[in-house]
């Protein structure tokens, strides 16, 4: 096994043990990355000599006896959150060339720990996708077929991680981003309760939705990204003041006792049968480890879509009005007037969809319409929430698909974005809600396409996730597979 095919848990003991350098697990990922990213095409932006740097001081810790939990272990980063230094771009022309002064609490977090940046991964533009094909650097492309789309909008994260270029990635969740790309590259992808991680740093797209979460090979190691990622930041208004668990501890054997929750609304018309299958496969894997397994309902999930759509791009509309080429960012420096300047610059610095999302919002937000659509949203998301809350009273989880279907053919969509937003249905409900949500590998299709099982609890139940996904993965031992990387 050559190193970058270890996971973080097998790293860390290897290095622990003096078996391993991170200089030797660092150099056989920019390895892989030279090896296999003209396929991939996952990264942004790669920061060589910085990572050899890191790893070098990740050894130099480790043998004065003061490493992290995270020392010497290679990461990638979604290219939203802010590097010191370091390119962020946020797929788009508008940030091409921003190196931002300061890091994200949540970077700030991995460099105390150890942890070692490879560079920036590859996103749709702004986080507004569900496939990675508007980012305007690239479309990271899915490592087990070829041809076929990554997810997204965390694109580059899942496919890193996927391809074996680093040992886990740091993306966002906004309505899916984290767990959809997660669930068709066939890893695992953690989005935490809202709160439980800082946003500080992190490129706005959505507000009150967003959520930093990792993307790893396996539950272990989300538990360990977790560990370190969490707790309250004073920087962050939206953080929450709750304990931080030590979430390796959840992972334990058995489901004695546990109710998982099957939403009969997430099994309906649209549904593909293979993925039914594997997850139907999975709801029996746990109830085989003790899980009591039972049918609740959501019933304003059909509501979920709409009120995305509506609440979602009215928040990007306020959040993206600061992108206007006066204070950093690309600026049209043909324009005579500060108006023209203003429009000029947007207009070519925004793709299509960043830029159809701007004008959702701002309409939804205007004046003689907030109360009928932006309004109205949001009390239907109080009806979302409500239904988790029914729902949690009986179970502790629920179980479900991802997405609808597994990855499809780049470009297959690009002119229907009614298609991709439907992607997102079983999904987004979680971020309206604020709850975490998890997709844990659950099987393969005919054709070869991995499928994730999603798992969502009540606020702060990310250890239940993570024990119920840990099962599942035991239970399944699904094995490596096989890449499509020639």
């Amino acid at each position: 096994m050559k190193p970058f095919e270890l996971s973080i848990a097998q790293a860390i003991t290897m290095m622990e043990k003096g078996e391993l350098s991170s200089l030797e697990i660092t150099r056989s990922c920019l390895e892989r990355i030279d090896e296999v990213e003209q396929e991939v095409c996952a990264f942004i932006t790669i920061d060589k000599e910085g990572a050899l740097r890191q790893a070098d001081e990740a050894d130099r810790r480790r043998k004065a006896g003061a490493a992290g939990k995270l020392c010497g272990i290679p990461l990638t980063i979604k290219d939203l959150l802010s590097t010191k230094g370091l390119k962020t771009t946020c797929g788009s022309k508008i940030l091409e060339n921003y190196i931002p002064p300061y890091d994200a609490t949540v970077v700030e977090k991995l460099k105390d720990e150890g942890a070692v940046i490879l560079g920036k991964v590859a996103m749709d533009e702004f986080a507004m996708g569900s496939t990675s094909e508007t980012c305007a650097f690239g479309v990271p492309r899915n490592p087990w077929k070829k041809g076929y789309v990554a997810g997204g909008s965390s694109g580059g994260s899942a496919a890193s991680v996927a391809a074996y270029e680093c040992f886990g990635s740091l993306g966002s969740d906004t309505g899916g981003s984290i767990r959809q790309p997660a669930s068709l590259c066939g890893i695992v992808g953690l989005k935490p309760t809202y709160g439980r991680v800082s946003r500080f740093g992190l490129t706005a797209f959505a507000s009150s939705l967003d959520q930093v979460g990792p993307l790893c090979r396996t539950v272990e190691d989300c538990a360990l990204m977790m560990n370190v990622i969490s707790g309250y930041d004073q920087r962050d208004s939206t953080s929450v003041q709750q304990n931080v668990p030590d979430f390796s501890s959840s992972l334990v054997h058995g489901l004695e006792g546990v109710r998982v929750g099957v939403p009969r609304e997430y099994f309906t018309e649209g549904l593909d049968p293979e993925v039914e299958a594997i997850v139907r496969n999975s709801i029996e894997v746990l109830r085989q480890r003790g899980a009591k397994v039972i049918d609740v309902s959501l019933p304003h999930t059909e509501y979920c879509v709409a009120v995305y759509y509506l609440i979602a791009p009215s928040e990007a509309s306020s959040n993206l009005a600061r992108y206007d080429g006066v204070h950093y960012g690309y600026r049209d420096m043909e324009a005579d007037t500060l108006l023209d300047m203003y429009k000029k610059t947007r207009s070519a610095g925004f793709g299509a969809e960043v830029k159809r999302r701007i004008l959702i919002g701002t309409y939804a937000l205007s004046s003689g319409y907030y109360d009928a659509y932006y309004k109205k949203a949001s009390q239907v998301r109080t009806l979302i929430l409500d239904d988790f809350k029914k729902a949690f009273h009986s179970c502790d989880l629920l179980i479900s698909p991802v997405t609808p279907t597994a990855a499809w053919r780049m470009g297959e969509n690009t002119e229907d974005p009614l298609a991709v937003y439907m992607s997102d249905i079983l999904t987004i409900s979680a971020n309206l809600a604020g709850i975490p949500g998890m997709s844990v590998p659950g099987g393969f299709t005919e054709s070869g396409l991995p499928v994730g099982v999603q798992l969502q609890g009540g606020h702060f139940q990310e250890e239940m996730l993570l024990k119920a996904g840990f099962n599942l993965e035991q239970g399944l031992q699904l094995g490596r597979g096989k890449l499509d990387l020639g």
